[in-house]
This record gives C-alpha cells, sequence and structure tokens, in this order.
C-alpha cells in the first residue's frame, strides 16, 4: 500500500501519487502513458486522470505495480483495476497484469487455447494474487507455463501447485535445480507443438529462451524489446548478464523467423507487419554490433 507521507515530489498535485518504493520497473508509464512517466530513477504520475477512461488506467496500473508504490487519497473501487486482467492484447493473448517484485516487474502473459490445441499457456510468471488467479481459472486455467529465463520466474511453483500445469526452461537457468518438468537443452530450437516454438536465445541469461507462437507472437522476455525513443527494435547492454556478444549471435538466429508482435518481459512491445520487423530487428542486429 503507498504511503503518502513518501509520495515523491516530481508527482502533479491531485489524487494520484507514486511513493518512494517505487522501483522503476516502468509498468504504470507502459499501460497508463498519459497518466504517469518515468522521470529518472523512479516514475510518478504527470498528469492526473479527467475521465473515466483515464481513471480505468490509472487504476490498472495501481493493480499492476509489483511494488503497490500507486496510491490514491480518494476512495475509488478496486475492482475497476483488478477486474481488467487479463488484458487483451490481441486475438487470444492477455497481458496478466500483477507484476512480481521479485521479478522486478516483469511482464507475463496468458494465451487461450483450445484443450484440443494443447490448452492455455502462461509466459512467466505474475504475481499469484488472488483475484487474478480465479479469473486465470474461468478462462481455463495453465496448460503449459513457459519460462523464458531464471530472472522471470517469480511464483512459479505457486502456479504449477494450482493448475498442475507443465513448466518449461532452458537447462543453462537451473531448471533441473527447480524441479521444470520440460527441460530444453543446447541451442537447437525446439517444436513444443504445431503453432509454438522455444527457441534458445542465450545472451541476457546463459539459458534465455524466447517462444514463438503462431509464427506471429514472439515472447521475448529480457532478450529483444521496441524503443520509443530510437523507433526500432532493441536490447539492452546493460543488463547482459551472460554475454552481451553471445546475445548478439542469439539475435541473429531470430532473423531466421518472421512475427508481427514483440511481447517482452521488460521494455515496450510493439506489432508492426513481418516485413517491418524483419527490417528493425535487422537495424537491432547492426546496432548492437556497435555496441
Amino acid at each position: 500500500m503507498a504511503n503518502i507521507q513518501q509520495r515523491l515530489p516530481e508527482n502533479v498535485p491531485g489524487d494520484f501519487f507514486v511513493d518512494a518504493t517505487c522501483i522503476d520497473c516502468d509498468t504504470c508509464s507502459q499501460l497508463a502513458p498519459a497518466i504517469y512517466r518515468d522521470h529518472g530513477e523512479q516514475c510518478s504520475v504527470y498528469h492526473q486522470p479527467e475521465t473515466e477512461a483515464e481513471t480505468r488506467l490509472a487504476l490498472m496500473a495501481l493493480v499492476a505495480c509489483p511494488t503497490g508504490s500507486i496510491g490514491t487519497t480518494n476512495k475509488h473501487d478496486a475492482h475497476i483495476g483488478i477486474d481488467a486482467f487479463p488484458m487483451l492484447i490481441a486475438e487470444d493473448v492477455y497481458f496478466c497484469g500483477f507484476t512480481s517484485e521479485k521479478s522486478f516487474g516483469g511482464w507475463s502473459y496468458l494465451v487461450v487455447r483450445p484443450e484440443s490445441d494443447g490448452g492455455n499457456l502462461l509466459i512467466d510468471s505474475p504475481r499469484f494474487a488472488t483475484q487474478l488467479v480465479k479469473r486465470i481459472d474461468q478462462m481455463g486455467g495453465v496448460s503449459q507455463m513457459l519460462l523464458t529465463h531464471r530472472d522471470d520466474i517469480a511464483d512459479h511453483e505457486r502456479f504449477r501447485e494450482k493448475f498442475d500445469c507443465e513448466r518449461i526452461m532452458h537447462a543453462e537457468d537451473g531448471a533441473r535445480r527447480i524441479g521444470i518438468e520440460q527441460v530444453v537443452e543446447g541451442e537447437d530450437v525446439v517444436q513444443l507443438s504445431e503453432d509454438l516454438l522455444a527457441i534458445p536465445t542465450p545472451g541476457h541469461t546463459r539459458g534465455h529462451v524466447v517462444f514463438l507462437y503462431q509464427g506471429r507472437f514472439l515472447f521475448t522476455g529480457d532478450h529483444l524489446a521496441w524503443s520509443p525513443s530510437r523507433q526500432t527494435l532493441t536490447a539492452f547492454p546493460s543488463v547482459a548478464w551472460y554475454s552481451w556478444a553471445k546475445q548478439t549471435e542469439s539475435m541473429l538466429r531470430l532473423a531466421n523467423y518472421d512475427f508481427e508482435w514483440v511481447l517482452p518481459g521488460h521494455g515496450h512491445l510493439h506489432h508492426d507487419t513481418a516485413q517491418n520487423m524483419r527490417y528493425h530487428l535487422q537495424s537491432c542486429i547492426a546496432w548492437m554490433k556497435t555496441h
């Protein structure tokens, strides 16, 4: 729960505020960019909501915040934010909200599929929040949990216990040590089902994996995201914990695949044509080679 006594001075006066516990994960500024902004080391409110739509987005950010750093001085119906998740992104792909401090606010996604196609997918772990878990259960539960890398596994064990789902993760990120059911090894691409690939992309971590769904939706963990400032795809050399050179090689491997969506754990998501995405990926690769 945010503390009004710790309200950051960068907040504009008014109802919504961010307090000093903010860890600068940027969830709020990505969900509601008209309300919140990253002012440097943390986020703050720069525009108070004026419409119902803006208030809804502000409350969604409040619910999604991994550290409970967003508060209000007025009373609001919390369900306006709670019931908005999972939030539809496109077709059968949803953003879970309820990010976890254990994953530094990393985003997780739900893919709703018929049982005949293998059932629902949960990509990385959100917070194990009662309201979210109940809603996921109503939407068909979780058959498989795809874990991109060790940083963003959060409450994976609790989701495993609740839904009896099969977890998939790479051996090099300690999958066996934490009891993962299906362990990916080496750098060969794994066909998990007719519409789903696991593509090893070492770099951020030694065992990082991205998942390509339907040849269109690329769940990229901490490997690849959209840069609003540069208006192209990007990677993050400051958090290449394993190897920036290896991450660059991994990015080159992605050039063999078409995709229309980049859905990262950290950073901005983006949608474009497969042709334009290929152009932006090549631009990212060229940039990485000089950094």
